[in-house]
Order: structure tokens, then C-alpha cells, then sequence
């Protein structure tokens, strides 16, 4: 097999490097018994896996979806490490032509993996031409133009195809009913972050305190991604402190300087809640116009701030538009509007 990198496809190093590289790589865990989170996903993978691999076949194609930074990019990694096999990544914006897709495809091995993130974001035609790859293992390319076209086929290793989608529902279900394994990836709970966050501390020499860890995975949002750029930043702060360990009060200070406060939100969730409550009376606001309001992305609001706010009781959707709730005029420190009577009589 080639050991160049394929250009288009972003291609990672080899395994070998990868764990000499781990702290550059993100802190990035290689092995699925160093995976802490996602204890349904993990016990699942490991049958998937040692069957796999008793029967001396490429594990089927795995799709996973959820909010960023919960580990898809991780796991792909850790399941091509399970396979003993070499990982190929790319994304779907990246791959902009068939032929961009066959020049990765091609340069596979039996059993390897191939990350595609973002899978949504692949034109139709791409999709089309990874149906046939994905279930016979084929490839059907147009050579030539005009009457001098023709057809040719190709035949393809069994490989495993691993996508990563943040809005599933963007993905077409000839696309979905390809992948053999589906699975959702969930907010990380605080213990667990505070597994990761230990080990992050450990690979990156710090000493951190247990209360300390405890603080930083409180306003993580129930994200490893967030939580390991929060522990750069209090690494940060404590060296230029001179603090061998990192306490809880190094790390709280040093949230609070980054504008994070106790539940873990920061200046945009409070600009989105501030706008829904003093600009619109508390909503209903669509979401266009709560974008415009803040010169913000809607799609920002949606993906990024949306998601968290609901899950702490702040907004609420609705036919109508976002809606601030009671815990959102408490938040900010203000009175919640009290329901008109005509309200309260259909309550």
C-alpha cells in the first residue's frame, strides 16, 4: 500500500506516530479501554469488533451523530487501532469531485478505515457514487466525455466507512439505511469529564486537585472538548501564577476571567438570553430574527448556543419562535412576566 499522505483526504500519521504525538493530537486516547464516557457505545463496539475480527472481516460501516466534540473523530481512531488497520480522514466538504473520492478509496487496504466528518455536507453526486462502494464494494467511474464516455467499474478492499454528522437529519435515507451501525453520542455527565480531565492533566504533566477537576468539568458543558481547552487555559493561569498545583480556586479564578460562570455559560449564551427577554419581552422570536438581532449565524444560535440552553431549563422551543422561561429571568436576575388571565383560566 501507499504510505503517502492522500492530500485531499487530510490523512492522519500512521498509529505508531500517533501515540508518540498524543499530546499534540488532542490528548486524543488510542485504545477503547482508555475511552472513558459513552459506556453504552463502548460495550457495543467491542462485540462489534472482536466479531469482526474472529470472522476476518471489515467491520461495518458506523455512523455516529451528536453534538460536536464528544469523541466521534476519537473514536474512529480508536476503532481502526481495535482493527489493527490504518485510518484515512477527510471531511465531506473536502471532497468536491468523484474523483476526489476515488483517489482515497483506491488507496485503501482491505479493513481500513475511512473517516469522513461532516458527512452531511457531501453533494449529491459524491453520495451517489458512495452507495455502490459502501455495499458491493465497487466503483463506478465515467471516463472520457461526449460519445468517446464510457463506464468502468472498479473493485474496492472491504474497508469500514465511518461517518460523523452534527444534524443527522441533514442526511439523505438512502445514505442512513447504508450504515450498518448507528449510534448517538450523549453530553458527558461531570465524573466523567473528570476521568477524562485526569488523564488530560497526566499527559500533559500537571497536578491537578480533585475539586479543581470537579469545577472545570462543571462548566464544560458536558463536553470533553471543552473541558480539555478549559484545563489549557488553567494550565495557562498557573504557570504564570508559579502554582505547581492547579487548586480549585486557580481554576475557578481562571473561568471566571475566561467569562464562564457556574453553569457554564459564557458571553454569547448570556447575549442570546439577554436579547429573547429585553428585546423581544421574553419571545416568542424566530430564530432569523434573533440572528439578526445579535449580527450572529443562525445556524451559530441552533448548532452551538441552542442546544445547552435548552437542556438547562433557559429557552424553549415553540410553533412561534425561542422562548425564555423562568429560569432564564432568574438567571439574569429579573422578574418573570406573570400569565394573563386569560392564560391562567386555560391553565
Amino acid at each position: 500500500m501507499d504510505k503517502e499522505n492522500i492530500r485531499r483526504g487530510f490523512d492522519l500519521p500512521p498509529l505508531d506516530e500517533l501515540k508518540e504525538r498524543e499530546d499534540e493530537r488532542g490528548l486524543r486516547p488510542l485504545q477503547l479501554s482508555d475511552f472513558n464516557g459513552q459506556s453504552e457505545i463502548k460495550s457495543k463496539l467491542e462485540v462489534y469488533i472482536q466479531a469482526a475480527k474472529k470472522r476476518e472481516e471489515a467491520l461495518d460501516h458506523l455512523l455516529f451523530y451528536g453534538p460536536p466534540g464528544l469523541g466521534k473523530t476519537t473514536l474512529a481512531g480508536i476503532i481502526a487501532h481495535e482493527m489493527d488497520s490504518e485510518l484515512r480522514v477527510t471531511t465531506g466538504p473536502a471532497l468536491e469531485k468523484p474523483g476526489d473520492l476515488a483517489a482515497i478509496l483506491s488507496n485503501l487496504q482491505d479493513h481500513d478505515v475511512l473517516f469522513i466528518d461532516e458527512i452531511h455536507r457531501m453533494s449529491a453526486t459524491i453520495e451517489e457514487v458512495l452507495y455502490s462502494a459502501m455495499e458491493d464494494f465497487t466503483l463506478h467511474i465515467i471516463v472520457g466525455k461526449g460519445p468517446l464516455a464510457r463506464s468502468i467499474c472498479l473493485n474496492l478492499p472491504h474497508f469500514t466507512l465511518v461517518g460523523a454528522t452534527t444534524r443527522l437529519g441533514l442526511l439523505s435515507a438512502p445514505l442512513r439505511a447504508r450504515f450498518g451501525i448507528v449510534e448517538q453520542l450523549r453530553l458527558y455527565t461531570p465524573e466523567e469529564l473528570c476521568v477524562i480531565l485526569d488523564r488530560g492533566a497526566g499527559v500533559m504533566n500537571m497536578k491537578v486537585e480533585p475539586d479543581a477537576c470537579r469545577a472545570i468539568a462543571g462548566r464544560s458543558r458536558g463536553t470533553p472538548r471543552i473541558a480539555l481547552r478549559l484545563l489549557r487555559r488553567v494550565r495557562d493561569f498557573a504557570e504564570v501564577a508559579g502554582v505547581p498545583t492547579v487548586e480549585a480556586a486557580l481554576a475557578e479564578r481562571a473561568m471566571d476571567t475566561l467569562g464562564l460562570d457556574s453553569l457554564g455559560l459564557d458571553d454569547g449564551d448570556r447575549k442570546i438570553l439577554d436579547a429573547i427577554v429585553s428585546l423581544f419581552d421574553g419571545g416568542p422570536v424566530g430564530l432569523s430574527t434573533l440572528a439578526a438581532a445579535l449580527n450572529e449565524e443562525p445556524q451559530t444560535i441552533e448548532d452551538i448556543y441552542e442546544p445547552y440552553l435548552i437542556q438547562k431549563g433557559m429557552i424553549e422551543r415553540t410553533p412561534r419562535g425561542r422562548k425564555a422561561t423562568e429560569n432564564a429571568y432568574r438567571y439574569l436576575g429579573k422578574t418573570p412576566p406573570q400569565a394573563a388571565p386569560d392564560q391562567l383560566e386555560l391553565l
